[in-house]
């Protein structure tokens, strides 16, 4: 495993990346021998200087839960990031594009907690009872490590890619209908880019944040009551530019909207 020092210079090159809006070369390329463990603990030493320098932590983001995004990725296993209050939007939004790096869009379902998820053996059954209500979203991706070659270490050091979340649309309770079969249509400047259905989310999106739970078991982590839980795309990622529109229309469950500039 990677020594502290290492860890902590990865995290001070994350850090000063996303402070200058740049990249920085790929990890994997310089730290052969880094693994999956080794890039948790960078993201963990990078999330823990965002909440000493005073971010709240408001959720998390799960990552590579669907076929087609691990496709688009050529990564075949899920990872997960942290969200902070200063990345969430509200649908409507107007956006700066520049303070984000190679910024893609996906569509997800997010889930509101209302009760502590602590594995390592939360269910699926688990999280619809824990969930106060679920609600449509879309992430903006944006990678402070350069994208060719990349892996799954150098996507989970860079916090998963997460770069902000808008959410909107109409929150319904988590068995209010079947969420494996919530449709939505993605549009780009009115121009249809995408379709999918969240059953693409390991067959019911509600399973991703299962993953997530006994996934932070393993780090002494609980998903806790009030976080805010992006499940995963259910869609490639879309890449935006400024001067851009993003419409999300989820049918019944209204629509998500952001701009660009």
């Amino acid at each position: 495993m990677l020594d502290k020092e290492r860890v902590s210079a990865i995290a001070d090159e994350l850090a000063e990346a996303e402070r200058t809006r740049g990249m920085i070369p790929r990890l994997t390329a310089r730290d052969a021998e880094m693994t999956v463990e080794d890039a948790y603990a960078v993201q963990n030493e990078w999330r823990r200087r965002a909440q000493a320098d005073g971010r709240r932590l408001v959720g998390r983001k799960i990552g590579l839960t669907s076929k087609v995004m691990q496709e688009a990725t050529g990564i075949t296993e899920p990872d997960y990031g942290a969200i902070f209050a200063d990345q969430m939007f509200e649908t409507g939004s107007v956006i700066e594009h520049s303070q984000y790096s190679s910024v893609r869009i996906e569509m997800e379902l997010a889930f509101v907690l209302k009760e502590t998820l602590r594995g390592p053996d939360v269910t699926i059954f688990d999280v619809l009872r824990a969930t106060e209500y679920v609600v449509p979203a879309l992430e903006i991706l944006s990678s402070r490590i350069e994208m060719e070659g990349r892996t799954i270490v150098d996507t989970i050091s860079d916090n998963a890619a997460l770069g902000a979340v808008v959410h909107g649309g109409r929150p319904v309770a988590p068995d209010a209908l079947d969420l494996r079969w919530v449709a939505a249509l993605l549009y780009r400047n009115e121009t249809l880019e995408d379709s999918g259905v969240a059953a693409a989310v390991l067959d019911h999106p509600a399973r991703g944040v299962a993953w997530l739970a006994n996934r932070l078991a393993g780090h002494g982590e609980a998903l806790e009551a009030g976080e805010f839980i992006l499940a995963g795309s259910f869609t490639k990622p879309m890449w935006v530019h400024p001067g851009d529109t993003v419409h999300a229309d989820y049918g019944d469950l209204g629509a998500v909207t952001c701009r660009f500039v």
